[in-house]
């Protein structure tokens, strides 16, 4: 891989970390306890609002998995590693890092159990 493409992944993992932060602060304002009145709120929207909270949740793991997965896509740009499989050590092929900048395993070793 060229210096060219190692620098056209670099650009993109951070503009995609810094979206992703960017996103993070604006739920986590939005995300403020809310306090529902029980007398006056019915049981299907104590249901939605539980449910919206669990999608938040959900939404906020999401987040911070792919944070840590651009983190060390990053950290592997520094060290010379980007591109390498974990598993068998070979270059991961340039389509699968262009679909997914974050991946550690080649397309074969990906698809082996275990």
């Amino acid at each position: 891989m060229n210096e060219s493409q190692l620098a056209g992944f670099r650009q993109r993992l951070q503009t995609l970390q810094e979206e992703l932060q960017s996103l993070e602060e604006t739920a986590q304002r939005g995300s403020q306890t809310v306090t529902l009145d029980q007398s006056s709120v019915g049981r299907l929207s104590r249901m939605e609002a539980l449910q919206a909270q669990q999608i938040a949740l959900d939404s906020e793991r999401r987040r911070q998995r792919l944070l840590q997965g651009i983190a060390g896509a990053l950290r592997r740009l520094d060290s010379g590693d980007f591109g390498f499989c974990f598993v068998c050590d070979e270059l991961i092929e340039a389509a699968r890092l262009e679909a997914d900048p974050t991946t550690t395993r080649c397309i074969r070793c990906a698809d082996s159990p275990g």
